[in-house]
């Protein structure tokens, strides 16, 4: 993952790569889970972005939703930061989906974090640094296997020898792993769905307190457009 990430994931969908494939997100849809999400606040729909744009929640007062037919993604800067187990009951049941997904990743500080539900019921959760583990709940999944047994190791500088409780991976490329298992794509990368995050619309919310004025609602942007604009600041 070369961005940050912070995405919620409510998932149905047998082969979540070829929902989100197959067309374009509803916005009323969305709309309801951001009203169920922050009952406390309002909200206003914006504009589609895509995925690799909306996941790192860089904006204030913004959340991102993409709602498809048995795949729901909500990217939120409010989601847990160490402890996914934290995360809340009315964020990680609300639709009653039957797996919901946590996907974090904070490149700077070298921390990625992911959790599982099962009909609201936690049965996995990590979070970690190279060398910290905040969080270490449940059986692992057999697709982490190979990193628990030293198969991708981290690359030290060799002038920076690893310190003894560094762990044998680096979690970022985990959190990668369970976002490819779990929805058949990688954010570098091919995943095994064949899909590109690039491709993956989802829609900008703005959110604001009563008394406040509504966020102003931006000229029209193509998601090719948008797109384009993201891969460039990238570069």
């Amino acid at each position: 993952m070369a961005a940050s990430v912070s995405t919620l994931w409510y998932v149905d969908a047998p082969e979540p790569a070829m929902v989100l494939r197959s067309g374009h997100p509803d916005r009323d849809s969305a709309h309801a889970l951001v009203g169920r999400l922050y009952p406390n606040l309002n909200s206003v729909p914006m504009q589609r972005v895509p995925l690799v744009e909306a996941a790192a929640c860089a904006e204030p007062d913004r959340v991102y939703v993409g709602s498809y037919p048995g795949v729901t993604v909500v990217c939120s800067p409010d989601l847990p930061q160490r402890q996914p187990s934290e995360t809340p009951e009315t964020w990680t049941h609300t639709l009653g989906s039957e797996h919901t997904y946590l996907i974090r990743s904070d490149p700077p500080r070298a921390w990625g974090a992911f959790a599982q539900w099962h009909h609201g019921e936690l049965r996995r959760a990590f979070s970690a640094t190279t060398v910290d583990i905040f969080e270490d709940h449940g059986v692992p999944f057999v697709w982490e296997r190979p990193f628990w047994a030293g198969d991708h190791p981290v690359r030290w500088p060799v002038h920076l020898p690893a310190p003894p409780q560094a762990l044998p991976f680096h979690p970022r490329r985990l959190v990668e792993t369970a976002n490819d298992s779990w929805l058949g794509f990688r954010y570098i990368g091919a995943g095994t769905g064949g899909l590109d995050p690039a491709g993956i619309e989802v829609w900008r919310f703005g959110l604001y307190r009563d008394g406040e004025t509504p966020p102003a609602t931006p000229d029209s942007v193509t998601p090719g457009e948008q797109r384009r604009r993201w891969w460039h600041r990238l570069r």
